[in-house]
């Protein structure tokens, strides 16, 4: 068996597509790469096949018609075989070395029957053109190199928060439960990291920098101004969000907080996108979204609305968003996303 499958979706990527899965076959015999071609009209395709003809028994190329990153994602957990799972992007990587690092934890964890569910590591925020790259770290809400249960007082301060970027699942858990991304919709990544959680019997920190989030091109996802041409997907997933945590609320305070904390940073980014639209309907429809919350849990919104997200992006009126737009870009200055 293989110990980890890494699924690269890829929709006209042949620019870049290359450093990604050159990154991820520094892992050898021990990695299965999946290459999902998800309808791409470009060389997609072509490349796709070129790795697969030229690393038998280690990258598969899968072509379907267009689904969107999400689905793409689904054709690749369907056809994973690895014990672990990760996801990296076509215009991402991963640092070789570290990668061999990961690969020596997941392999003992296996040998030594100890079910792992979930390793996390760091990710680096690396912005086209910014010298001093963000490196987002876990090293002080988890102990390093340890097996840990959420009873052992996991805690993320405000700012560490997990993303598709930082985390490798262990494959049978989540088709255990169930995931599966919507179709055509952009920032299903959230509801990759969320639902899995409540699974999650266990965590192991390795504190290397891993994943390289490639930040710059002006039609990423990610872009200030294609995420708020894209509002009505990130509301749409929130919502989703949402349900899941009142659907399977946890039971365990530490795993309540991680899940609380997930979904208080997606009710912020939903919220100061709309502020930064500048535009009445996007103001009514985050409206909409906290009504949404509060329709469905009372409780769920209060310890939202009075959390430190939860007020910044609920200021009342011009001054109120104004601060609300300043605070962000005091951020996005800071950790360098976007």
């Amino acid at each position: 068996m293989k110990i980890l499958s890494v699924v690269i979706p890829c929709y006209n990527s042949e620019a870049y597509m290359r450093k990604s899965i050159n990154s991820v076959l520094s892992g050898g015999d021990d990695v299965e790469v999946i290459i999902v071609n998800d309808g791409s009209t470009d060389h997609t395709k072509q490349i796709a096949d070129e790795f697969a003809e030229n690393y038998p028994g280690i990258v598969k190329a899968i072509h379907k018609e267009n689904g969107g990153h999400g689905d793409a994602v689904n054709f690749g957990l369907a056809n994973a075989t690895g014990e672990y799972f990760k996801v990296v992007d076509s215009d991402d990587w991963v640092g070789e070395e570290e990668l061999k690092k990961v690969l020596k934890v997941l392999k003992n964890s296996m040998k030594a029957n100890a079910g792992l569910d979930m390793l996390l590591t760091n990710f680096i925020y690396d912005k086209a053109g910014v010298r001093h790259k963000k490196v987002m770290h876990y090293h002080r809400a988890l102990p390093e190199k340890k097996i840990l249960g959420w009873d052992e007082k996991i805690k993320f301060n405000k700012f560490q928060y997990i993303l598709m970027h930082s985390v490798i699942y262990r494959t049978e858990m989540l088709r255990e439960c169930e995931l599966v991304l919507p179709k055509h919709t952009f920032y299903v990544d959230n509801i990759f990291i969320f639902k899995p959680l409540p699974y999650v019997k266990n965590i192991y920190y390795l504190n290397v920098n891993l994943y390289h989030y490639f930040i710059g091109r002006n039609d990423q996802s990610v872009n200030e101004k294609v995420m708020i041409s894209r509002l009505d997907q990130q509301i749409y997933v929130n919502k989703l969000l949402i349900d899941i945590f009142i659907e399977n609320k946890p039971e365990n305070k530490y795993l309540y907080k991680c899940m609380l904390q997930s979904l208080d940073m997606a009710m912020c980014v939903s919220s100061v996108m709309a502020i930064l639209s500048k535009d009445k309907k996007n103001l009514e429809k985050k409206a909409e979204l906290w009504e949404y919350l509060k329709e469905k849990d009372e409780v769920l919104y209060k310890k939202l609305r009075t959390t430190i997200f939860g007020i910044w992006m609920n200021l009342p009126g011009h001054v109120g968003r104004f601060l609300s737009k300043s605070g962000y870009k005091l951020m996005q200055k800071i950790f360098g996303f976007n």
